[in-house]
């Protein structure tokens, strides 16, 4: 097997860019998602209900395009045509999704748009998302790795900060965060109207300057056995695939569990918590609730800064599972403590401490899969079934939500020390991870 050469900074910065307009996308949704449908008038209860459909494309459709990509050869690359189509769907959903409201239509029908828009927003982040790992597994050697994905983390995460504060800017240059009963404000569209044309430049950019590995250079390069080679001609398949994963694959898919059920319950419930410990309101039409939505999206740029600080912190510890516990650890502190912070701005500390868990689940988790799977083959295919462990969480407290929610009194705030609990379980299982 060739080793693969060093790539340069901008060789490795060129792979991830698009990565920055899909997190813009992907960071207003988690911002906004329970801020629109709680304008359209879903319950506090049944909010998490909207989350599951998210993670539930995720499942579906990223190891499909892990696999279809695995087997595709073009002009255009492997993984790149996967990421174009999925960018472009995500900019006309982008477009209608915030509008659910604006039709004319029944709160039901209204719900049921949004819920539809929002399934093919989704599936489409997540077409465009997969084939950025995937292609730092497929180009970068391992002693790259981590900078590679670093890279992807701080382009992850400078993506999040703009698309959290769109609503907000736009607020404060005077466009209306208010609206009639059920109908999401101009300053939430506009936002997705313009994330979506930074996603498709990004996009762009990226698909310009990449050049994929032609099928015998990807073989060279990845040491593909022969008889894996034929699997991937047609005899694999993804039952095969998973019995046949390294226990390092299971192992952080066990920290990942932990990690996922605690952020889904910090995209469903911040808003709630915000506006009634700071704002002092449950009413989704008052200009305090609304308000509070676009603190949300400071918040959560804040968390964003706080994974751009912490990730060039990660690679000087020496020991990376310590890393990643003490990551984890930190943000499950900050999950907990904001359910007794009634003031705005010291939410600042814990959203920063959140930011350091954040870090190492962009970078970690896939630094410790790829480096198990050199040699196994079926890159795409085993990414794609990895992100499994991203969506099966989400999936799950999505599903028991509600449930939880009024077992702490029904109080959204009390879910904020849930997700702290299950973020300390995640450092916890870090010590279950063996590395070669």
């Amino acid at each position: 097997m060739k080793e693969k050469p060093n790539l340069s900074f901008w060789g490795l910065w060129n792979l991830s860019f698009g990565f920055f307009g899909v997190q813009i996308a992907y960071a207003l949704q988690s911002a906004n998602i329970s801020r629109i449908f709680a304008t359209l008038g879903a319950d506090p209860h049944n909010l998490s209900y909207f989350w599951i459909l998210p993670p539930l494309m995720g499942i579906i459709v990223q190891p499909i395009v892990g696999t279809c990509s695995d087997k595709t050869w073009c002009r255009f690359g492997r993984r790149i045509p996967y990421l174009f189509i999925g960018a472009a769907i995500a900019v006309l959903v982008m477009c209608l999704l915030p509008n659910s409201g604006s039709f004319g239509m029944t709160v039901s029908t209204a719900m049921t748009f949004g819920l539809i828009a929002l399934m093919f927003l989704d599936t489409s982040i997540n077409m465009a998302m997969q084939p950025f790992k995937m292609l730092v597994g497929d180009m970068v050697n391992e002693k790259q790795k981590a900078a590679a994905y670093s890279i992807q983390s701080f382009l992850c995460n400078a993506g999040s900060l703009v698309g959290y504060v769109f609503p907000f800017v736009f607020a404060l240059l005077g466009i209306a965060n208010t609206a009639p009963k059920g109908v999401v404000p101009d300053s939430v569209i506009y936002s997705f109207y313009v994330g979506a044309a930074i996603l498709i430049l990004c996009v762009i950019y990226t698909v310009a300057k990449v050049k994929e590995w032609n099928p015998k250079e990807y073989e060279e390069y990845n040491g593909v056995k022969q008889e894996v080679k034929k699997e991937e001609e047609g005899s694999g398949n993804w039952f095969t695939l998973l019995r046949n994963a390294p226990a390092t694959f299971w192992k952080v898919g066990l920290v990942q569990f932990f990690c996922w059920f605690a952020f889904m319950y910090m995209w469903t419930y911040t808003n709630g918590t915000v506006a009634a410990n700071c704002w002092g309101t449950t009413d989704v039409t008052s200009e305090g609730y609304q308000a509070a939505g676009n603190w949300v999206g400071i918040l959560f740029a804040v968390q964003a800064i706080g994974s751009v600080i912490w990730a060039p912190i990660l690679p000087k510890f020496t020991n990376r599972k310590v890393a990643y516990a003490v990551s984890l650890l930190l943000g499950g502190i900050g999950f907990a403590s904001c359910a007794f912070i009634h003031d705005q701005y010291l939410l600042f500390i814990p959203f920063l401490l959140i930011g350091c868990a954040w870090a190492a689940m962009l970078a970690m988790p896939f630094t410790f899969v790829t480096n198990a799977l050199q040699g196994y083959g079926h890159m795409g295919a085993y990414l794609g079934l990895f992100n499994g462990t991203i969506c099966i969480p989400q999936i799950v407290a999505a599903a028991i939500g509600g449930t939880l929610l009024a077992l702490v009194g029904s109080v959204q705030s009390h879910m904020m020390i849930v997700a702290g609990i299950a973020l300390v379980l995640g450092a916890l299982s870090v010590s279950a991870i063996k590395e070669k």
